[in-house]
């Protein structure tokens, strides 16, 4: 079974659904209830098993009430996908310690808080995967993203410590790094022509990417053909980070 943060919109929905789809049961996790029982719905209504958790990642009680729901409903985890994520774009100087501390604690402390309380429940079940969306943003950066670059370069040496301690249990650790793909984060310059016309001129391949990419190469990180990858981030980013 599969424990998917941030599942409500964009990336997260899009991993849950193929998940879902290749059989693998569901604990659906997110601020927003709404949405996520709109996700749920419609993993159920394609014959897929999917528990609802309203949970704030940062909050360290609601990640445990998480990590409860999902040993009483189904004893154990197979999948951690840390997919919660939040961006402010301004420049560094302009940022309020508030604003500062709610995209690390969402980024970084909000995988670290999961993993913490989900990890000992894959333990004893003969391997698991735990997958970070880290970003292309763990590799390089741009102007007004301080906060998030920082979050997500903090996420992949996350990722690869925690493959280090879990290998000896058979979990493998892999971060994705996407690039700019068509998601609700990303809303604010795809609506914006002369945003995600420039951003367009920085990607090779010439698109943006579609979350549903993302989710087919989970779907083959969780399989028995990808157990010898971990430790590592793969970057899916159209060729940004090639330049």
């Amino acid at each position: 079974m599969a424990v998917i943060t941030g599942a409500s919109k964009g990336l997260g929905k899009a991993m849950a659904l193929a998940l879902g789809g290749a059989g693998v049961r569901l604990a659906l996790a997110s601020r927003d209830l709404a949405l996520l029982e709109t996700v749920a719905g419609e993993a159920r209504t394609a014959g897929m098993e999917a528990l609802v958790v309203q949970t704030d990642v940062t909050s360290e009680a609601e990640v445990a009430r998480l990590a409860g729901a999902v040993r009483e409903k189904f004893g154990g985890v197979d999948i951690i996908i840390n997919n919660a994520g939040v961006n402010v774009r301004k420049p560094m100087t302009e940022f309020t310690l508030e604003e500062w501390r709610r995209v690390m604690d969402t980024n970084l402390t909000g995988a670290f808080l999961a993993c913490r309380a989900l990890v000992p429940l894959m333990k004893g079940r003969g391997g698991g995967r735990v997958i970070n969306l880290t970003s292309i943003m763990s590799h390089t950066a741009l102007p007004g993203r301080t906060a998030y670059a920082s979050s997500k370069a903090g996420l992949l040496g996350f990722t690869k410590a925690l493959a280090l301690e879990l290998a000896p249990e058979g979990i493998n650790v892999v971060g994705i790094s996407p690039g700019p793909f068509a998601t609700e984060m990303n809303a604010p310059l795809m609506n914006n022509p002369e945003a995600s016309a420039q951003f367009l001129s920085r990607i090779p391949l010439g698109r943006w990417g579609q979350p549903e990419e993302v989710a087919k190469l989970v779907v083959y990180l969780c399989s028995a053909e990808a157990a010898f990858i971990t430790g590592t981030d793969i970057l899916m980013d159209g060729g940004w980070c090639a330049q």
